[in-house]
């Protein structure tokens, strides 16, 4: 085990998805402070790796399959202070919807020119470095 996480809480994994021009970002029923828009995520489950745990929390949110592509970064939030990591995936099948309606309040498909809509405090770098190269700029 990893001496990074040195608060005993599980890590967070994230799926950055991007599908059809569009990144999917969830709205959860009980804000972590300003963070309200996010993508979907969740804790990484003991001997889990963290894209399982990020496609994992995908279909658990939004019903999506998704498969994890890559290992975009990972990080201490500084808002939250949990380990987070984030994985680019790719939809393999179904159409997204609150699948988890305790958690998420709602979800959209977001262009790259309104991400800061939604996430007004800007991205982890290597994410929105992901995100400027998978969305077409408007």
């Amino acid at each position: 085990m990893t001496q990074q996480n040195t608060d005993e809480r599980p890590g967070i994994a994230a799926a950055i998805v991007v599908h059809e021009g569009r990144v999917l970002m969830v709205r959860r029923r009980v804000s972590e402070g300003q963070l309200s828009w996010q993508f979907p995520a969740g804790e990484v489950e003991p001997g889990e790796a963290r894209e399982d745990a990020a496609v994992r929390e995908t279909k658990e949110e939004t019903g999506l399959d998704v498969a994890a592509a890559k290992l975009l970064g990972e990080r201490v939030h500084p808002k939250t202070g949990r380990l987070m990591s984030y994985s680019a995936c790719e939809v393999v099948a179904g159409t997204a919807y609150v699948a988890d309606t305790e958690e998420l309040a709602e979800l959209a498909w977001v262009s790259h020119g309104e991400i800061p809509q939604y996430v007004p405090y800007g991205l982890f770098e290597p994410v929105q470095d992901y995100l400027d190269t998978a969305l077409p700029s408007q």
